[in-house]
């Protein structure tokens, strides 16, 4: 009994050392670790398919952000999903600005800030409201993932373009004054929508709250198909009871029972 205690002892000494050295190890490997809103989340350096470096935010195991590291490609997306999810905000603000106005757009989520980093560089006639439930997120964006670099050279968060809102994103759509022209919901926690996205409720508060017109659009992370799909099938219909038109532009077209980052557009 004594030798199994001395042994139990030299094991927990021994596991205590190596959670102890894990952040360093991590340092040495290039690797940061640190604790956000929703559990253990790293930053990491890899590199994209064709070669080129990236930023990745990992948060409980779930890649969360991915940003460019170039300098000449920072404010640039570097997922698909994120660029589909542009060209339907750069339409709409060409047509806004046809009509002499301004394109309002609420991002409800930004985590690494790809597409917020994006809107301020290429999108000057849009006016960005961005609300991040968790500041330590945007410390790490501000500082990790360029933000503060793009706001500076495009000057989007001094001439008000870009609002950078830490709080609830669903309390800030209720409490809009104004509608907007497009909602982006990025508000995720692992693989599930944060807050009442869908249901019913959700989405009239979302149609309330959008002008006439206006677009939500939403990342919605499962399959196309089989039991992991509930999340989008549950989204279609609780939208679809309150918005006239929707599509989903999926990630893996051909393959879907694989999970891939769904966009689902709702006006």
């Amino acid at each position: 009994m004594k030798t199994l205690f001395i042994w139990a002892i030299a094991v927990t000494a021994v596991l205590t050392a190596i959670v102890a050295a894990l952040p360093w190890l991590l340092r040495r490997r290039g690797v940061t670790m640190c604790r956000t809103m929703f559990g253990l989340t790293l930053i990491f350096d890899s590199e994209a398919e064709d070669g080129t470096p990236v930023r990745l935010i990992n948060v409980n195991g779930t890649f969360q952000s991915v940003s460019y590291v170039p300098e000449d490609l920072r404010f640039e997306l570097a997922c698909e999903y994120h660029r589909v999810m542009a060209r339907r905000i750069e339409e709409r603000a060409a047509a806004a600005a046809r009509e002499g106005r301004r394109l309002r757009v609420l991002m409800m989520g930004g985590g690494g800030f790809s597409l917020p980093k994006y809107l301020a560089a290429h999108v000057p006639s849009a006016d960005v409201d961005v609300v991040e439930i968790d500041p330590q997120m945007v410390r790490i964006a501000r500082q990790q993932f360029f933000l503060d670099e793009c706001l500076e050279k495009t000057g989007a968060e001094r001439d008000g373009r870009m609002r950078i809102i830490v709080g609830d994103a669903w309390d800030q759509v209720r409490g809009a004054d104004e509608p907007y022209d497009v909602i982006v919901n990025e508000a995720f926690s692992g693989r599930r929508p944060l807050g009442p996205m869908e249901t019913t409720e959700g989405a009239r508060v979302i149609r309330e709250h959008l002008r006439e017109g206006g677009a939500y659009i939403a990342d919605v992370r499962c399959p196309l198909e089989g039991r992991g799909a509930a999340p989008l099938r549950e989204v279609e219909a609780a939208f679809g009871t309150v918005f006239a038109q929707q599509e989903v532009v999926p990630e893996w077209g051909d393959e879907p029972k694989k999970p891939g980052n769904n966009v689902f557009i709702a006006w």
